[in-house]
């Protein structure tokens, strides 16, 4: 089977959620022989991943042109590589979010004997970073993704209740996942950003708005008015994403306090240090999909701190620690909370690590992403392989 994706950066991820998502399915699926995978990828992006080569024969990247600005990158991207795919042989065209699934209903025109599969990974035009013409068209993305395509995915329950009552179309359910991942603890790269074991509070994503960052802030520096080296600290890692005026506004909030961190990008190694070693984790975020950090910080056994949007709640529980969305004095008072409990959020983190793992494994969303793909073929998903079974408890790299 040929399977490509569209919408996404590109693979190796250095960055993105969406880019994990891809990369962690076209990993697994090509295991087995007979599948080949084809990663449309933005030249730019791969390149921030210093242009890791990838050993799978049978996982694909494709490198196709894109207008590089805030409002043109994906877009144009997305029309270039559909076009690209209308020329080949592709079993299965699968759209990776709203904005990119606009334009499938090209493939359904023009290629429709191949299977075209959507992605609804977040409710996009939600994002402040969007002005009212890109919010408009993102609507009408939402649209497309619900009329264009065979079937739509969704990585949230709770988009699964929305999408199902406002279009009265059903809609498969399908999380985002994640490995165990053996903690590395040997610290030998926290010494580039003044870090020890246990020594301070860590976010990761991308730097835009709506993942909240600046409440974070806002509440590190009410809980800490004073700097000392006693202090928790707190390391913010991600970069802008065509944002620079709020990543600014974010340093602007932390002038004059050395224990606020910045490290922008990181992967591989100097990233799993970080979350190994960090005390706890916290996500801000006003709204998401399914924050696949989120799950990455569980695997870790780290404790959370998460925002009560639904779509966190539903992966950590109503009885999981976390503050009111927007509420900064409420997560100052769960951060000291966390200071002065570290036994009790140290627990919390390890039970939540062994329901997490066993409920999201990736091996576990490839195989339900598969049985999508064979929907109208004869043969069973069953009859197919994937190559050696993997132990739950392993890490799987390309």
């Amino acid at each position: 089977m040929k399977i490509a994706y569209i919408g996404q950066k590109g693979i190796p991820a250095s960055y993105g959620g969406v880019e994990r998502h891809v990369e962690e399915l076209g990993k697994r699926l090509t295991k087995n022989p007979e599948n080949e995978v084809y990663i449309y990828c933005r030249k730019w992006y791969v390149e921030k991943s210093q242009k890791l080569k990838i050993k799978n024969q049978n996982l694909k990247q494709v490198f196709i042109p894109s207008v590089k600005t805030k409002h043109l990158d994906t877009i144009t991207h997305v029309l270039f590589s559909t076009l690209h795919a209308l020329t080949k042989d592709y079993d299965v065209i699968h759209y990776q979010g709203i904005g990119p699934t606009l334009l499938s209903f090209i493939p359904r025109i023009f290629k429709p004997k191949t299977r075209i599969i959507a992605t609804y990974h977040c409710a996009d035009y939600e994002h402040q970073k969007w002005g009212f013409f890109a919010r408009t068209m993102l609507k009408l993305g939402e649209i497309a993704c619900l009329t264009f395509p065979h079937e739509v995915i969704v990585v949230s329950q709770n988009m699964q209740h929305y999408l199902e009552k406002r279009y009265h179309k059903k809609v498969t359910f399908i999380p985002n996942g994640i490995n165990y991942t053996e903690p590395d603890v040997k610290a030998l790269f926290l010494d580039k950003f003044g870090l020890k074991k246990n020594s301070y509070f860590l976010t990761v994503g991308r730097l835009v708005r709506h993942k909240g960052i600046h409440y974070l802030i806002e509440a590190y520096q009410k809980l800490y008015p004073k700097v000392s080296k006693k202090d928790k600290k707190l390391v913010i890692v991600g970069d802008s994403a065509f944002t620079d005026d709020y990543v600014q506004e974010l340093k602007a909030l932390s002038y004059g306090n050395a224990n606020i961190v910045f490290t922008g990008y990181q992967t591989g190694k100097i990233l799993t240090e970080l979350f190994s070693n960090a005390y706890l984790y916290i996500q801000p975020s006003e709204s998401e999909g399914m924050a696949l950090t989120v799950l990455e910080a569980i695997s870790y056994g780290i404790p959370v701190l998460t925002s009560d949007i639904p779509a966190n709640l539903e992966v950590t529980g109503k009885n999981s620690f976390n503050f009111e969305n927007k509420n900064v004095l409420d997560l100052k008072k769960k951060l000291k909370y966390a200071t002065f409990h570290e036994r009790k959020i140290k627990k919390l983190g390890l039970e939540k690590q062994k329901e997490i793992v066993k409920q999201y494994h990736w091996d576990k969303i490839v195989r339900k992403t598969f049985k999508i793909y064979y929907h109208n073929n004869n043969k069973k998903p069953s009859e197919y392989s994937f190559g050696p079974s993997f132990e739950l408890f392993s890490v799987n790299r390309i």
